[in-house]
């Protein structure tokens, strides 16, 4: 994928993306990430994108200017974990734990790797537990249960049962993470999005709609603690 520069304060990378099913120049500002992608035709020139670009800045730079700041967590820091806070505190432990509001690390190592072992071991856990849960109701087993730490989807099923999720669903609340579970099971049913598909999920998990409606509005904030090595 190419990339371009818009010059300005500060100058914004642009990725260019050509597309075959492209009828006209359009921009997307990811919520994640803050990544900005300029679609164009295949036929069209650069130059023609790149103006339009330009006179879309402003409405890029607002964009970009209403995601949550991206940052490293650090010691005493507040994360959410199960859709509560909780505050990243030393203390004389061998292993990671929640006591009384706060995620207790031990002294040596990292923060950032200390974190994420424990949201992963945590996320695996929970997630486990739901889609066993949910894979005895719709009576079909799942073959892996895999975590990722990706932008775009929070989870997936492969046509041969293979699951997939982003582990920082375990830091939203406890409902969330098991409507995703749900979804991605249901597929195993219904490898669609159909009427046939969202039967099964309400099924699995009738307040659905609240849950997906929380990932809309609030899942990209999750994507806003950067861990080391992120």
């Amino acid at each position: 994928m190419d990339r371009a520069l818009l010059p300005g304060n500060p100058s914004i990378e642009i990725a260019l993306r050509r597309s075959a099913r492209a009828r006209r120049f359009s921009l997307r500002v990811s919520r994640l990430d803050g990544r900005v992608t300029l679609t164009l035709p295949l036929r069209a020139r650069e130059g023609d994108a790149l103006d339009f670009a330009r006179a879309q800045e402003g409405w890029i730079r607002k964009a970009l200017s209403v995601l949550p700041l991206r940052r490293a967590v650090a010691e005493g820091d507040e994360i959410p974990l199960e859709g509560r806070g909780v505050i990243l505190t030393r203390a004389a432990v061998r292993a990671p734990r929640v006591e009384g509001g706060r995620l207790l690390l031990p002294h040596s190592g990292a923060v950032g790797p200390r974190v994420v072992a424990f949201l992963r071991h945590a996320a695996r856990a929970r997630l486990a537990l739901a889609c066993d849960s949910y894979a005895r109701q719709v009576g079909r087993p799942y073959r892996t249960l895999a975590l990722r730490d990706t932008r775009s989807r929070w989870g997936s099923c492969s046509s041969d049962g293979r699951l997939m999720f982003s582990w920082r669903l375990v830091m939203a609340p406890p409902s969330v993470l098991d409507y995703v579970a749900a979804h991605e099971v249901a597929h195993l049913v219904e490898m669609n999005h159909s009427p046939a598909f969202w039967r099964v999920v309400t099924g699995l998990k009738p307040d659905w709609q609240a849950d997906r409606a929380w990932l809309r509005s609030e899942g990209h904030l999750l994507h806003g603690y950067l861990f080391e090595g992120d």
